[in-house]
């Protein structure tokens, strides 16, 4: 938990994974509006306006794993962003223009968050990860503990 705002927003994102999932099955619905719901992009033709600007924090605090904490309150929205744009766009492009446009190093906490997120629409998009296993997901491999 972040002693600034004491948010544990990584906790948060888990639950915005568990009230997501209980709407829709869909893994493609599920990313969209996981990425709605957590980073403020939009589900419609104007998702790119969204996430061009860098999404919206709706969920500022901390909680994240060491290796994936940057030191801002914006981690949930970082991750969230990158899932809604990969679901659009696919993995590879996604990580592409997050090296390259948004100047996320690979070896970053940014960029391994990046590749945790990627990993997360792959294994949803495969059926490797149900949308209603996504919030055990989250907390195991990117909350901290």
């Amino acid at each position: 938990m972040n002693a600034g705002t004491g948010v544990d927003a990584c906790a948060e994102l888990a639950d915005a994974c568990s009230r997501v999932a209980a709407r829709t099955s869909n893994p493609r619905e599920f990313l969209r509006r996981l990425g709605h719901e957590v980073a403020g992009v939009r589900r419609g033709v104007l998702w790119p306006v969204d996430a061009g600007r860098g999404g919206s924090n709706r969920i500022r605090g901390r909680g994240f794993r060491r290796h994936v904490d940057d030191g801002t309150d914006g981690q949930a929205r970082h991750f969230a962003g990158i899932v809604a744009v990969a679901a659009r766009i696919g993995p590879r492009l996604t990580r592409w223009l997050s090296i390259h446009v948004g100047r996320d190093a690979p070896d970053s906490a940014d960029g391994r968050l990046t590749d945790h997120a990627l990993d997360f629409v792959r294994l949803l998009r495969s059926g490797e990860l149900a949308p209603q296993d996504a919030d055990a997901w989250v907390r195991s491999t990117i909350c901290g503990r």
